[in-house]
């Protein structure tokens, strides 16, 4: 007979393992599913019985079927296994996205633009989640995220070379095109479009410390037969675009880098052949993604997917 002290002993993963196997109607179907092998399965339904005290199931050829006290207390257990698994997920919930903290990288051009809409709205959604940011080059995002100082960090691409690495995680939030920066004054500002060929007698702007839009401009600027002459080494994309203004020389760069457009300068389209940077989440593969990560990925490609035609 179960009395309450019996009652008061029953294992929350053999109350799980009998609704499987019942809802399979095999043992081995279940252990499959429930990641155990069958006789570990077998194992703990003998426990089980012997704590009930009368049979659950009844083995035959092809499979399993409950007995009339099998089926009663697995449809108890589906209440108490649905009920667990509510209670687990509230828990998380309440850890991971009501309190604590998430670090995420990024790089500076992505945090002057498209960063700050998702910022925005993550702390809308989740206001007790302590957000904090780090805006660094390429190799130092990717060994912050490797030594687990970010949870997750945003990186780039172009196609000549694509990044890589096994231990990481790539999710592609958005591709943002390549445009030509000119001065107000400039005989192309009122051009919607330009062709590199356009430009061979142009004086160009660029970042300095070999930064990666050099290589850009000198693999566009080949293609299209020239080598292009460099007038003034930037810093930044803001006194790449001040020096633009005044006349110094003309300048490439990525759309997400004019979302603070400065009055005197002009934006023109580098048609179909410019370049396209992609813009990567990059989680670490060997990790349980925490309930905060998660939910900034997914406010992240959300608000990614609302301005997608932005940057192109």
């Amino acid at each position: 007979m179960l009395n309450e002290d019996n009652a008061s002993l029953f294992d929350i993963r053999r109350l799980a393992l009998l609704v499987e196997v019942v809802e399979q109607g095999s043992i081995t179907a279940a252990a499959e599913l429930m990641l155990y092998t069958p006789s570990a399965v077998s194992q703990q339904l003998r426990k089980l019985e012997q704590e009930v005290g009368q049979p659950l199931l009844n083995r035959r050829s092809r499979g399993v079927v409950p007995t009339e006290a099998g089926q009663v207390l697995a449809g108890h257990a589906r209440k108490i296994v649905g009920q667990m698994k509510a209670a687990q997920a509230d828990l998380e919930q309440i850890a991971g996205l009501k309190r604590g903290s998430l670090a995420v990288g990024t790089f500076p051009t992505l945090a002057g633009s498209f960063l700050p809409l998702v910022i925005r709205a993550f702390k809308k959604r989740y206001p007790a989640i302590g957000l904090s940011l780090r805006s660094a080059r390429f190799d130092e995002l990717v060994s912050d995220l490797q030594s687990g100082r970010t949870g997750l960090c945003l990186l780039w691409d172009y196609p000549w070379n694509r990044f890589h690495d096994d231990t990481i995680r790539l999710t592609e939030v958005f591709q943002e095109s390549t445009v030509l920066l000119v001065s107000r004054n400039h005989p192309l500002a009122d051009r919607e479009a330009i062709r590199m060929e356009e430009l061979r007698k142009e004086s160009w702007i660029v970042r300095a410390e070999a930064h990666p839009v050099v290589e850009v401009l000198q693999r566009s600027a080949h293609a299209a037969g020239f080598d292009p002459t460099i007038g003034f080494l930037a810093n930044d994309y803001q006194e790449a675009q001040a020096m633009v203004s005044v006349g110094m020389g003309v300048a490439m760069v990525p759309k997400t880098a004019v979302a603070l457009q400065h009055p005197d300068v002009r934006v023109v389209s580098l048609g179909p052949d410019a370049p396209l940077r992609r813009v990567l989440l990059a989680q670490r593969q060997d990790k349980v993604y925490a309930p905060a990560e998660v939910a900034f990925q997914s406010t992240l490609l959300e608000i990614a997917r609302e301005h997608a035609e932005d940057y192109l």
